[in-house]
């Protein structure tokens, strides 16, 4: 299995086209061909191990990854900003970028919050979104 995936992923090349021309073909040292199908499986297998050393709930969905946790006090707020940067040790290890303008932090709470909380991943601040007062009735969602 990993002499057929192993061949999938070396030795290709891609060009360009811009209507009629072609671009001089390059190789193509990193990265899985987008379109296949098995792109997404080894993508996340790639980051099977992103869970580990986190001590907040974790999602994966194709090349998303959601971090959350119940933040009942301070002590809740430092073990998010930890995760946040053993996060940072773990892209940086995996030699990976996480998009700072697609990062966001959102708090859903009743309480009126008067200093909302800032967090932080290699240095950059989330842009905060704030939701609160938020009522679902299950019988009005079925």
């Amino acid at each position: 299995m990993v002499v057929w995936i192993r061949k999938f992923l070396i030795g290709r090349s891609q060009r360009v086209r811009v209507k009629s021309h072609y671009s001089e073909e390059v190789r193509v040292t990193s990265g899985v061909p987008q379109g296949r199908v098995l792109g997404p499986l080894l993508f996340l297998v790639y980051v099977n191990d992103i869970w580990r050393n986190i001590e907040a709930k974790i999602r994966l969905f194709a090349d998303d990854c959601i971090i959350y946790r119940r933040i009942l006090n301070i002590e809740d707020i430092e073990k998010l900003q930890t995760v946040l940067d053993r996060l940072r040790v773990w892209v940086e290890g995996n030699e990976m970028k996480i998009n700072p303008n697609k990062s966001k932090a959102i708090s859903f709470t009743t309480a009126q919050v008067k200093n909302p909380i800032n967090y932080s991943l290699a240095d950059q601040r989330f842009l905060k979104l704030a939701v609160a007062d938020i009522w679902i009735s299950l019988h009005e969602v079925i």
